[in-house]
């Protein structure tokens, strides 16, 4: 909104400073800064509020130190980052951005899922919350949603060479002539409509989700979403799930998702930048400037959070905070078509939700065949494993951010591994 103001204002009036507006890195600073004033100014109300109105988690007893100690922490806490999210980017980014749009929705959809799993646990006191078959429609609603604007809208492509648009036959939906400085002459670029994403590792960093069905011929790019949006939901549905499970210690889920939303702010700024995303041979995506806005509005809400919920946390984010962050960080990657990066920058998450599925599945598998089941961790989640040998929870989250910045540090040297 202020970004529409003050550039109206600049035409009309000559304001001055109001130039300062048309700049990514003043606005996302901007953004920053009102995120954590959001979040440490109004998040004390905030969590004064979900006080008197007894708003507090219910601890099951599973032998872990520390953790009856924590019955009757406020919940919910993850309205303080839906907000600080929210109102800076509609206050610093531009609202007919269609990357805007979709992130807003992103949050909006994610966290009225989130919302309503708390509330049933919390005021309808059943411990289950909201039944697990409507948590994944939403997700799968989202993962939808997400999958088609990034198919179907035309706001959302990617700039190649004309030649090769042409030859590879994609919808092209304008075209555009830029002085190159390399070759002292004129390229032809063409704003294509696409399923290309960026691959780590690989030589020609480029992967059309279509060439996974070949056998149909020239057909394989109409009937590509049958590869891409499931692929999409799957995404989405796995990212906000392992966010949840890792919200199991004070500060570990926000901490982590501060860290990715950071590494995903630098990936926008670099897509975003003609000059850099050539240097580094990944795609320019036009018009996608602003999700360094929602990036670093993220970013500030995670770490104005962390006032409140670090160690020892005076509220919790429940699934309002952790289903919401999982589904931010997932359309992110998403839309920057860095979401076959995933496993890399969200490590942690990762290994966390893997942990899970290896616990159980040895369990039943050795209950099955010996008569009892049998454990690969002391306990899963992961970190409530080190909780079972005697870690303390600060120590472990400490940790768990360490190795989050080392793969997000490594998420971005891959930009130019090939």
């Amino acid at each position: 909104m202020l970004t529409h103001l003050f550039e109206y204002l600049d035409r009309i009036m000559d304001l001055p400073g109001s130039g300062l507006f048309r700049y990514i890195t003043f606005r996302a600073g901007m953004a920053i800064i009102l995120s954590l004033l959001i979040s440490m100014v109004f998040g004390s109300t905030i969590i004064r509020k979900l006080r008197s109105l007894q708003i507090g988690e219910s601890v099951r007893d599973l032998g872990l130190q520390g953790q009856k100690e924590k019955e009757g922490t406020p919940t919910m806490g993850g309205i303080i980052i839906v907000l600080a999210v929210a109102i800076p980017c509609l206050l610093m980014a531009r609202l007919n951005n269609v990357y805007i749009q979709l992130m807003l929705l992103s949050t909006i959809w994610m966290a009225t899922i989130g919302f309503l799993d708390d509330y049933i646990k919390v005021f309808r006191k059943n411990k289950a919350g909201l039944k697990a078959i409507f948590k994944i429609i939403g997700q799968i609603g989202l993962g939808l949603i997400v999958g088609l604007v990034m198919l179907y809208h035309d706001g959302v492509t990617v700039r190649l060479p004309l030649e090769q648009a042409q030859k590879e036959g994609y919808q092209i939906v304008k075209t555009q002539r830029v002085y190159d400085d390399q070759s002292d002459g004129i390229i032809s670029y063409a704003h294509v409509k696409t399923t290309l994403t960026n691959v780590p590792f690989m030589k020609g960093n480029q992967l059309d989700y279509s060439r996974f069905l070949w056998f149909l011929g020239d057909n394989a790019s109409t009937w590509a979403w049958i590869i891409f949006i499931p692929l999409i939901i799957l995404i989405v549905t796995a990212v906000s799930n392992a966010a949840n499970l890792t919200d199991g210690l004070d500060g570990l889920a926000t901490g982590i998702s501060g860290i990715i939303a950071a590494t995903l702010g630098i990936m926008a700024y670099l897509s975003s930048n003609a000059v850099f995303a050539r240097y580094l041979d990944i795609f320019f995506l036009p018009d996608s400037a602003e999700l360094v806005i929602f990036a670093a509005c993220l970013v500030g809400a995670c770490v104005g959070f962390l006032w409140y919920n670090a160690y020892p946390a005076q509220v919790f984010m429940g699934d309002t905070g952790s289903l919401t962050l999982g589904g931010m960080i997932a359309a992110l990657a998403i839309v920057l078509r860095k979401e076959l990066l995933i496993p890399v920058l969200c490590g942690i998450f990762l290994i966390e939700n893997v942990s899970v599925i290896l616990q159980v599945s040895y369990f039943k598998y050795t209950r099955k065949k010996y008569g009892e089941g049998r454990r690969i961790f002391l306990m899963s989640p992961l970190h409530h494993h080190y909780q079972k040998k005697g870690w303390h929870e600060a120590k472990i989250v400490a940790r768990f951010w360490i190795v989050g910045i080392l793969l997000a540090v490594f998420s971005v040297i891959t930009l130019k591994i090939r």
